[in-house]
């Protein structure tokens, strides 16, 4: 009897592997049907070999994590629970399953760029959300539908295995596909290996296109993206970060404001060289007469003019050279001079400090005036004695006045602020006050969160915990104050603050790598595609593993003004 059901159990047993081997060859057919989603997602190979690797890893790719998974899943099942009805059912729902993920990272890949993973689960479901809020009948039409297809594919492709177990068995079609898998999987790995040491770009690019394929670098994420030069990056050089591509022309205002009435109230910007302290933060939020927005995850991580173009520009480093070369003004800028307002600069301080800023960082010395020449009045003071009186501040023509205190000394910032957040008092019509600091010393100060202070007389107090940066003045003070309702993307990445409402990633460039933001961390890559991040706690930089999926969110930032205006054009 005993060895009557051993026997029983052994081909029940036997049985059941060799249907789980059909019914895993056939979703290998279905894997790799489904995943040439990919493929149309990419740009085709220049070259022969590159396109012969392409086919050969996409064949051999899906077909290993298709078997893999039947491997560490399906194949456990089977030895611990050989029942078949259980066997054929689990297998169907873990296959539907797995292919539905397949269809999901699909998607997000062609969307993002990247696929499923946890760092960049905020832009996922944000991604997802937004197909829902479109179309929600759609979106859940289109979904139930696949599901039922699948499980029903499935099913009927568990119940064909297993009652022509047999004549599948005796066929022979099968041998020279699975050889011809194999032989696609060796040949892929050693051209990659190839590839790798001699650098050819044509193969390496490919490596994120497939789910869970070879780990990229940031050197060729940045190439393939158009932000480093492919000659370059052949030729094993280092060379600063440009767009391979023309820069889109900055926008002129051309009818997009309709608004041409002018405000009664003026606009301060007060910077300052060192960072705000929380401590200053809330004595001028205390202090002051109008609701305080603090913004608590601020950031400003350029270095020199870098800063300046940021702030006033509203766009990443990367874009400075050529928009300078361009010669027009920021929108802000321009319709200021539209509606006749005033617009000052006044430098307290030592005067050599915002002309080195200025003038020295990428665009040399023929852009060491380009931000004077965005003001109508230009004043550099030693001190702030000229300035503190409320009579002085409150008949200032209507308009933008920038005020920066370039000295390490805070005590002259400090006070020029008591004074304006006094005068306002005197005020009906107060006006709207933006305090912030402006540049870094260097890269890894320029890691770290900033906070910074905008007083909004029509807004409401609050505390933004959403990442914010300088690159959102303009888009804020464009709106809100100028009455402008220009879409933001044709001349800025920023955003308005006073509607901000969501998790981003904000990226911007230096000459050596790039710089990503997200709600969690802040990472500095550069071309070795060595990741770096900044403690607070050790107050120095530290190494961190690599995050590929929030690198190319970052890229997807700088390049979001290139794309809007290519798109609209």
């Amino acid at each position: 009897m005993l060895s009557f059901d051993r026997k029983t159990y052994s081909k029940r047993l036997l049985q059941l592997i060799s249907w789980s081997h059909w019914f895993t060859f056939f979703n290998i057919a279905i894997a790799i049907a489904l995943s040439s989603f990919y493929l149309f997602s990419e740009s085709s190979p220049e070259t022969l070999l590159g396109q012969i690797y392409l086919v050969t890893t996409w064949l051999s790719h899906m077909a290993f994590l298709t078997f893999i998974s039947f491997v560490l899943i399906v194949f456990p099942l089977t030895l611990l629970f050989p029942y078949t009805r259980f066997i054929r059912t689990s297998a169907s729902l873990i296959f539907t399953l797995g292919l539905l993920l397949l269809i999901l990272d699909a998607f997000i890949y062609t969307r993002l760029g990247y696929h499923l993973n946890a760092s960049s689960s905020d832009q996922i479901l944000a991604l997802i959300s937004n197909q829902i809020q479109q179309d929600p009948r759609s979106f859940w039409f289109i979904s139930i539908v696949l599901c039922l297809v699948i499980l029903a594919a499935e099913l009927v492709i568990s119940n064909y295995a297993w009652k022509h177990l047999k004549q599948l068995q005796k066929t022979v079609f099968a041998r020279p596909i699975v050889l011809g898998l194999v032989a696609s999987f060796f040949f892929s790995h050693i051209t990659h290996i190839w590839a790798d040491t001699e650098l050819n770009y044509d193969i390496l690019r490919q490596d994120t296109v497939l789910p869970l394929s070879y780990p990229t670098t940031a050197k060729t994420l940045l190439t393939k993206y158009g932000m480093f030069d492919q000659q370059d990056y052949v030729a094993r050089k280092t060379s600063p970060l440009s767009f391979s591509g023309a820069v889109p022309q900055y926008p002129t205002l051309a009818g997009q404001c309709t608004v041409n009435e002018q405000p009664k109230r003026s606009t301060f910007v007060v910077l300052t060289r060192d960072m705000l302290s929380d401590k200053q933060s809330r004595q001028f939020a205390q202090r002051a007469q109008s609701p305080a927005i603090k913004l608590q995850h601020h950031i400003d991580n350029a270095l020199g003019g870098d800063a300046w173009f940021n702030l006033l520009y509203s766009l990443p480093s990367i874009y400075q050279k050529e928009i300078i070369t361009q010669g027009l003004e920021p929108v802000l800028f321009q319709k200021l001079k539209q509606l006749n307002l005033a617009s000052s600069f006044t430098l307290i301080g030592d005067s050599k400090t915002v002309q080195n800023q200025a003038g020295q960082n990428q665009i040399g010395q023929t852009g060491a005036l380009w931000l004077e020449n965005l003001f109508k009045e230009h004043k550099k003071l030693n001190d702030i004695s000229s300035l503190i009186f409320a009579e002085k501040l409150n008949n200032l023509e209507p308009g933008l006045h920038l005020l920066y205190f370039s000295d390490q000394d805070q005590y002259q910032f400090e006070l020029f602020m008591d004074a304006l957040l006094l005068a306002q008092r005197q005020k009906e019509i107060r006006d709207i006050i933006w305090v912030s600091s402006i540049g870094n010393i260097d890269k890894d100060t320029g890691l770290s969160i900033k906070p910074a202070l905008l007083l909004w007389p029509q807004g409401r107090a609050s505390n933004i915990s959403s990442l914010t940066s300088q690159m959102d003045l303009q888009p804020t003070l464009l709106k809100n104050w100028l009455g402008c309702d220009m879409q933001a993307g044709l001349y800025s990445n920023g955003s308005d603050l006073l509607t901000l409402d969501k998790n981003r990633v904000i990226a911007n460039t230096t000459d050596d790598g790039i710089m990503v933001f997200n709600k969690d961390k802040s990472v500095f890559i550069d071309q070795n595609g060595n990741f770096q991040s900044y403690s607070r706690q050790l107050q120095a930089p530290i190494t961190v593993s690599s995050d590929f999926p929030l690198m190319i969110d970052g890229v997807h930032f700088i390049k979001q003004f290139s794309q809007i205006n290519e798109q609209s054009q």
